[in-house]
């Protein structure tokens, strides 16, 4: 089984890709972000209780996600591997990460970066917000402390897992022109086929 990790800062186009990605490598996406949106809106306890977190752009309990997600590694038959999309965003949640799969005898295959610069993740978190409706992607303060979160929290993770030999950077900018998304898909396919 394959394990990756796509990485990035927000608005790095991480969803946009990874539809493809699991469509072309047929792997089961994790996303924590849909996770906890569906737990939102199915209105339940955990679900109130991260919409308040989200709403102040505060991150959810390592262990409420790290549980989600090992219930989609449990119950998930049928691919060939799983790409994790937002998760693990910090050291512990990494080395937790690490412990879940060594239990089964399994480690991360690859982590897979689209990086782009503070200047584009602004313009693109605000882009998407337009056109998705997402209220916790509107307000600047809010993408001001989730791009500051991001380089205090997640980012440690590229030396984490250079250290591992697992990390590969790809250039997230594809422009702003219509096929700038099908020039990124273009560079992550490159890589993908050689892990």
């Amino acid at each position: 089984m394959k394990y990756f990790i796509l990485f990035g800062p927000p608005g790095a186009g991480k969803g946009t890709q990874a539809s493809a990605m699991v469509e072309r490598y047929n792997l089961k996406h994790i996303s924590t972000g849909e996770l906890l949106r569906a737990e939102i809106a199915a209105g339940t306890e955990l679900g109130l209780k991260a919409k308040s977190l989200i709403d102040d752009g505060q991150l959810v309990p390592d262990e409420v996600v790290e549980g989600m997600i090992e219930n989609v590694f449990s119950s998930v038959k049928g691919v060939d591997g799983f790409l994790l999309d937002g998760f693990p965003r910090t050291l512990a949640q990494a080395e937790a990460l690490d412990a879940m799969l060594a239990r089964k005898g399994e480690a991360v295959t690859a982590v897979v970066a689209l990086m782009i610069p503070d200047s584009l993740i602004t313009w693109r978190i605000k882009h998407r917000a337009a056109i998705e409706g997402r209220a916790d992607d509107a307000n600047d303060e809010t993408i001001k402390h989730r791009i500051a979160t991001y380089h205090e929290k997640t980012e440690p993770l590229i030396g984490f897992y250079k250290a591992q030999g697992k990390y590969r950077e790809i250039d997230g900018d594809g422009g702003f022109g219509e096929d700038g998304p099908e020039v990124v898909r273009k560079r992550v396919f490159s890589l993908m086929d050689t892990l």
